[in-house]
């Protein structure tokens, strides 16, 4: 028992440091930061509007392209690096189905595009 217990001291320990570190950086903006709430402060404001009562209110439809574009890239990303890296034991069903979904999500992009996502005004 003894052994098992040696064997497993240093994931303790460092579960250990890890909560200590984490309720410290919790705890330290409460005795840290200065309190001084001003009016501007404490009020509401949400997805790039002033708070308001109608929940059936038009939204910009910028938000929600950034959003696209956001889980876009996040796709590409997510799938991309693991298949980079087991790319030597892929067969070519392997390449041709993350070239499938690659033009997928570029036809996602290309739409985006022509929608008008990247520009700012």
């Amino acid at each position: 028992m003894s052994q098992l217990l040696q064997e497993y001291l240093p994931l303790v320990i460092f579960i250990g440091i890890a909560f200590v570190i984490s309720a410290g950086l919790m705890l330290a903006p409460f005795l840290i930061a200065p309190h001084k709430p001003d009016p501007e402060k404490l009020s509401a404001y949400e997805c790039g509007f002033e708070a308001f009562d109608d929940a059936r209110m038009k939204f910009d439809v910028r938000f929600y392209l950034v959003a696209l574009l956001f889980i876009i890239f996040d796709l590409e990303i997510a799938f991309l690096f693991p298949w980079a890296v087991a790319f030597k034991d892929l067969s070519s069903l392997g390449f041709w189905s993350m070239m499938v979904f690659l033009g997928i999500l570029t036809i996602g992009f290309i739409y985006e595009w022509r929608k008008g996502a990247l520009e700012w005004d």
